[in-house]
């Protein structure tokens, strides 16, 4: 598998991650057991950065990777994030940048995780309240603790990540980012590229929609969050189902699946970006393992950017409520 460096001076890691997120919520239901099945299979395949989120289950993600931190925990590079407050069973957040609250957020999520030092520790979403250099000076305070190694922002503008890094070296970024979301290619990327900070980009996959395999939102369970998504609705599926398509008719030339095409583009275009798809089976963990590793030339890429151009994608990523705390550029 190809390899990336994590930051300016950090680890060399897998270059695809693994996204945690639905063990836990909003893609429907789970088996824990099943999932620590998956998660060790993916450790034994060489995935080091797994990526989690103390709001991700209201704690219950972080626990699950608990047993697997404890076994493999040289093995691995564990992400958490703090900043989303929840109530149970609902989706509308608040945000909190509040130094004390990160503090509290921060030991929380280590009891949960069972370790001393969170490998990396992200600012889920910005409160534009509590500036940028307040909330980097508390981060740094914990690194310097010992209790964080590194700080990671997601979904921050590049004038954000600039001015962050200015007070402490930010070692990664998360935003969404894919074939259908291309937002970080305005200039975020750039900002990365010039500070050495290494883009994570999660829902790699389209939310499963590039996968070829989520014809219509029938069948998802009713609490998954693709059927409050604007760009699941009937009308946008129906206009991106056409570009699908098309994905599939170039992963079939390939010999490859779409899911491997649209990770292999990622890998394969950006030196710094290290895509977190996740999944609740071993047999799509293989498949993901196997797009990692195929090689495009720059006319193929070429040929994916164009296919995927932003203004074909019907519908916004997002419904109003899942913007909160999202800087957008």
């Amino acid at each position: 598998m190809p390899t990336r460096t994590l930051g300016p001076n950090g680890p060399t890691l897998s270059a695809l991650g693994f996204g945690c997120m639905g063990m836990s919520e909003f893609y429907g239901p789970s088996d824990d057991v099943e999932s620590r099945r998956v998660l060790e299979a993916a450790v034994e395949a060489g995935i080091q950065l797994f990526d989690t989120a103390d709001t991700y289950g209201l704690g219950h993600n972080e626990r699950l990777l608990a047993p697997l931190i404890a076994a493999h925990g040289e093995r691995i590079c564990v992400a958490t994030k703090f900043g989303i407050a929840r109530e149970p069973g609902q989706y509308a957040r608040s945000i909190n940048n509040q130094p004390d609250y990160i503090r509290r957020a921060c030991d929380a999520s280590r009891q949960r995780l069972g370790v001393d030092t969170i490998d990396l520790y992200y600012c889920h979403r910005r409160d534009p309240a509590v500036p940028i250099e307040t909330l980097m000076e508390t981060l740094a305070a914990l690194v310097a603790e010992g209790k964080v190694r590194a700080i990671g922002l997601s979904e921050v503008s590049a004038d954000t990540l600039r001015r962050a890094a200015a007070i402490h070296p930010v070692t990664a970024v998360q935003s969404e980012y894919s074939l259908w979301s291309r937002e970080p290619e305005r200039d975020l990327l750039d900002a990365c590229h010039e500070l050495g900070t290494t883009l994570v980009a999660y829902s790699p996959l389209g939310r499963g929609f590039l996968t070829g395999a989520l014809g219509s939102t029938d069948a998802l369970a009713d609490d998954d969050f693709r059927r409050r998504s604007p760009r699941f609705t009937e009308d946008a599926m129906a206009h991106n189902q056409r570009l699908v398509d098309a994905l599939a008719a170039f992963a079939t030339v390939r010999d490859a699946t779409p899911a491997q095409i649209a990770l292999a583009w990622l890998i394969n275009k950006h030196p710094n970006v290290v895509p977190i798809p996740g999944t609740r089976k071993i047999s799509r963990l293989h498949e993901n393992l196997t797009g990692a590793a195929l090689t495009f030339n720059t006319a193929e890429i070429a040929e994916l950017d164009t296919l995927f151009d932003p203004a074909a994608v019907a519908g916004e990523r997002y419904p109003a409520a899942g913007w909160t705390g999202i800087e957008r550029t």
